[in-house]
């Protein structure tokens, strides 16, 4: 199915990593900046989630979906975990498309842990997926952003940690803290070449992975009655990646339809 047309980001090339399940954010993510004119490039790591719960998606299903491999949207998988890969998946970006506009680094590796399980093993591999790769992945796309093109935009997904604790997943939180406080310095790192930096927290999300009791026990504390959704996600995303948000770095964006963490 082709899911591409003329929109507000055409001509843009962006960068999507973390595309690995239908039911995913990032899913919905290069969904829409395809729909909004873009050239995409998806990063996925399906081992990854064949760990988790929830499973691993077919890959090729998910390039499918997206509309297949075309002019506009390729595919690469890489293993964050391999200090190298940031920089193989911009590269790849630009010998695809010749040009990278847009960064969104949405993967992130879960972890379950409390402070008396956690082990440096967990800590150092979520501090190398989620942290360490979201500042190559923006050291390698500034390397490779031409400043004559318009629209330099990068994105970083943090979590809720700055507003609640996640003591029963210490090693992805911390990693998500460290996104959100890097994102300031990464903004003034490139705000003289137009470059914007912002992170976004989506609050909860329904992508499949929470179990009956604890989606009832969010949904009673959202306003709306419902989780979030990967489009509610998407739609802010294209928005950051627009021209209409030029004027808006170095911030963390709470997206989270009025989340009452008390009520839970």
């Amino acid at each position: 199915m082709k899911i591409h047309s003329e929109g507000p980001l055409t001509d843009r090339v962006a960068v999507v990593t973390g595309v690995s399940r239908r039911a995913g954010i990032g899913f919905a993510l290069a969904r829409d900046l395809l729909a909004a004119g873009a050239r995409v490039l998806v990063q996925s790591w399906t081992p990854h989630d064949a760990e988790q719960p929830w499973g691993a998606d077919e890959i090729e299903d998910v390039i499918e979906a997206l509309g297949g491999r075309s002019p506009q949207l390729d595919h690469l998988a890489a293993d964050f975990a391999d200090p190298d890969a940031p920089r193989q998946v911009v590269e790849r970006a630009m010998t695809t498309f010749g040009a990278v506009d847009v960064l969104v680094a949405n993967h992130a590796r879960s972890a379950l842990g409390r402070l008396d399980e956690v082990t440096a093993a967990d800590l150092d591999l979520c501090w190398a997926v989620n942290a360490r790769a979201s500042v190559l992945l923006a050291q390698a796309y500034a390397a490779a952003h031409d400043d004559r093109r318009p629209g330099g935009r990068i994105v970083l997904f943090t979590s809720g940690q700055h507003l609640a604790p996640m003591s029963r997943e210490l090693p992805y939180a911390i990693s998500k803290g460290a996104i959100h406080q890097m994102t300031l310095s990464l903004a003034d790192a490139l705000a003289d070449r137009g470059i914007t930096v912002n992170a976004v927290n989506p609050g909860p999300v329904d992508t499949g992975w929470a179990d009956e009791e604890l989606t009832a026990s969010v949904g009673r504390a959202l306003p709306a009655g419902r989780w979030g959704t990967p489009d509610d996600v998407a739609r802010l995303i294209r928005w950051l990646a627009s021209d209409d948000s030029a004027w808006i770095t170095g911030q963390v964006l709470n997206s989270e339809g009025g989340f009452r963490r008390w009520v839970m």
